[in-house]
């Protein structure tokens, strides 16, 4: 199977210039087909604030009413996806900016309504991604660049977690690939003190990951990146890096942040 890298990047590499323009240069020179992933960081609420659309949010994450999910469509599938196709293009990497209507690449369900109303939110399932569709793009030399929007086959967009898109994506595309997922943050990836960039576990293993819970070494929002890593792992995806965004040229070399693995 050929090798297809997966990439998410988050807020703290869109909203810094420097920080996006040294990545990009980066995934840029990754060998093999490839994907990025992107959501929308503060640009999303400083556009928001700026029309007058007040941002909610409910234990960090966005309820999407309607005048919210027109910001963010615009935000996520206008401003910064098109800004990273630029930037690609120019360094020589024939992107493509898309949402998961464009090519029907992804589609969602509108989350119901429990507890809370999140709105114009999407989830996924095991048949939401086309991978016939990406398929095609990659076998034709493009690297698709998607962002955090969805649709649900009847016209409605939906605003979804773009961590969620990355790791449906790289399971679907297991099928098709020797798959590799990439979280790039802030962190180094998982560290032994947390205050400590040294301390970098380089390894975690899925039998690993209820012991350094126990211990306290994976805690905080560190617990459901993992748990999601290892769902993926467990889904047909052949590894999980979580590492720094302005480290990426280390990922042939084996110094980028930290690994789950089977």
């Amino acid at each position: 199977m050929q090798k297809l890298t997966i990439i998410k990047i988050g807020g703290n590499v869109i909203d810094n210039s420097e920080n996006l323009h040294h990545f990009l240069q980066d995934f840029t020179v990754l060998e093999g087909p490839k994907i990025l992933i992107h959501g929308g960081g503060k640009i999303a609420t400083e556009t928001s604030a700026s029309l007058g659309v007040e941002a909610k949010m409910v234990d960090g994450r966005r309820i999407t009413d309607i005048d919210t999910l027109r910001v963010v469509t615009m935000v996520y599938a206008g401003l910064i996806n098109k800004n990273i196709v630029a930037q690609l293009q120019a360094k020589g990497s024939n992107a493509i900016g898309l949402t998961g209507a464009d090519g029907n690449i992804i589609k969602a369900k509108k989350r119901p309504v429990k507890e809370i109303d999140y709105g114009f939110v999407g989830d996924l399932d095991e048949s939401s991604v086309s991978v016939p569709s990406l398929t095609n793009l990659l076998q034709a030399g493009f690297v698709p660049v998607l962002c955090a929007i969805t649709h649900d086959g009847e016209t409605q967009l939906l605003n979804t977690n773009a961590d969620t898109i990355a790791s449906a994506v790289a399971v679907a595309m297991s099928s098709a690939y020797e798959t590799h997922l990439v979280y790039c943050f802030e962190k180094k990836g998982v560290l032994k003190d947390v205050n400590d960039d040294a301390t970098v576990v380089r390894e975690i293993r899925s039998s690993d990951f209820e012991p350094l819970k126990a211990d306290g070494t994976v805690a905080g929002g560190m617990i459901p990146k993992l748990h999601n890593a290892f769902e993926a792992i467990n889904k047909g995806v052949t590894s999980v890096y979580i590492g720094k965004a302005d480290e990426l040229a280390e990922i042939g070399k084996g110094t980028f942040g930290t690994k789950l693995s089977p």
